[in-house]
């Protein structure tokens, strides 16, 4: 749950200008941000982790219901092969919102594991930066 509309949680998902200032694990920067909203088009984002690495992930927006429903593939640059899933799911609670999260199709356990800690450190950002907003 978050603490902004839905329609301000779905545009930190899509928008370049507030994906840069979430995206990542904890403590991350994002150095790059990109978005071709539109069934067909693709994201890229690139962000470095405080041990000086940087990581990049795209994908292709495969369905989009504006402020309610966005899935896309998911895809590391290092692993490309290793396509996954991504589905989101916006829901306004009053002044609130709910945001469903599920990936899906990952390689193996460690991958998703490892999934699951990247989500949450990313979401932790995102609510920050939602109450800043």
């Amino acid at each position: 749950r978050f603490e902004a509309p839905a329609r301000l949680v779905y545009a930190a998902w899509t928008e370049p200008a507030h994906m840069m200032a979430w995206w990542g694990t904890k403590d991350a920067v994002t150095l790059l941000a990109q978005s071709d909203l539109r069934v067909g088009g693709k994201f890229r984002v690139r962000f470095r982790t405080p041990d000086g690495n940087e990581h990049e992930v795209s994908g292709t927006y495969l369905e989009i219901e504006p402020a309610r429903k966005l899935v896309f593939t998911w895809a590391w640059i290092t692993t490309p092969e290793r396509e996954s899933k991504v589905t989101l799911t916006f829901a306004d609670e009053g002044e609130k919102s709910l945001l469903t999260l599920h990936h899906e199709n990952f390689f193996d356990e460690a991958a998703r594991d490892d999934h699951r800690n990247g989500w949450s450190q990313a979401l932790d950002n995102l609510a920050r930066y939602l109450a800043r907003s």
